[in-house]
């Protein structure tokens, strides 16, 4: 199989290539920056640098490729600005989407998150409602990740994966990460708020299965959901860091389920982050 990967140089894309190379299909990649195509290319796949934003250049990528596949694994984490990062998911969703009907390719898979659903405490699954009344600058990420699903669901084999909050090598909750140095400063705060986590590398499996998944939407996270008074402080023991401060969110976050996940054949390597956090 031909597969194009949008945001090959990013956390997941660069979990998903190997596993995509190991399994004998042809991949272009791309990033935003030619510097990466070195590494792409020693990922085993084909490089193409690529602003997402340019819908010509978006399409044409596309239609030089000439995929049986679309994998939407772009994100804009790197300055940590919701607003960057919600217009990629709204012009560059929209973008690739046109891109891949263009091309006559309706197997498409888009990266979306778990933490979308209203504050409850009863596990969310796929045909919940997201959040769409929320106050700023949530109104803003749950409002983009709605585009970017209606967009992927235009294609017959639109395939949307909510991933719970990604850890492992190089994301925001790794040891040199975001999270990783707020913990080890001392200033990681604990909270009652509910998470649902999921180790990238599970996330990867789950994107390569989805190839062959049913379209719509399913909810990637591990086993078990956990407020922030438990998952930070076992984050914060595994990188021998201080204990971290408690306080007072008035969020309850909301636990997610990953039950149609599991059916569809997913087996998370670290089915809790209680065990994954010890790999960090």
């Amino acid at each position: 199989m031909r597969i194009f990967v949008a945001g090959g140089s990013g956390v997941l894309g660069r979990a998903v290539i190997p596993l995509l190379a190991g399994q004998g299909h042809e991949i272009t990649a791309t990033s935003r920056s030619s510097s990466k195509a070195g590494l792409l290319r020693g990922l085993g796949a084909t490089a193409v640098p690529l602003d997402a934003f340019d819908r010509e250049a978006t399409i044409a990528a596309v239609a030089g490729a000439r995929p049986d596949a679309v994998l939407h694994l772009m994100t804009d984490l790197g300055t940590g600005d919701s607003a960057s990062n919600a217009r990629l998911r709204t012009l560059g969703t929209r973008n690739l989407v046109d891109a891949a009907r263009a091309s006559g390719v309706s197997r498409f898979v888009g990266q979306s998150i778990a933490w979308v659903y209203p504050p409850a405490t009863d596990p969310a699954t796929e045909t919940d409602p997201l959040d769409l009344d929320a106050a700023e600058p949530r109104r803003t990420t749950v409002a983009a990740v709605t585009e970017l699903e209606g967009a992927v669901r235009e294609l017959a084999g639109g395939v949307v994966l909510r991933c719970g909050q990604l850890y492992g090598p190089e994301t925001w909750y790794s040891r040199d990460g975001r999270y990783g140095h707020a913990a080890r400063d001392g200033e990681l705060v604990a909270t009652e708020t509910v998470t649902s986590f999921v180790h990238v590398s599970d996330v990867a499996r789950a994107v390569v299965l989805a190839l062959g998944w049913e379209g719509g939407v399913w909810n990637i996270v591990d086993d078990e959901p956990a407020s922030g008074v438990e998952w930070a402080t076992g984050f914060a023991r595994a990188l021998g860091a201080p204990a971290p401060r408690q306080s007072t969110s008035g969020d309850v976050g909301r636990p997610v389920s990953n039950a149609r996940a599991t059916r569809g054949g997913l087996a998370l390597a670290h089915p809790s982050w209680r065990d994954g956090f010890t790999t960090l």
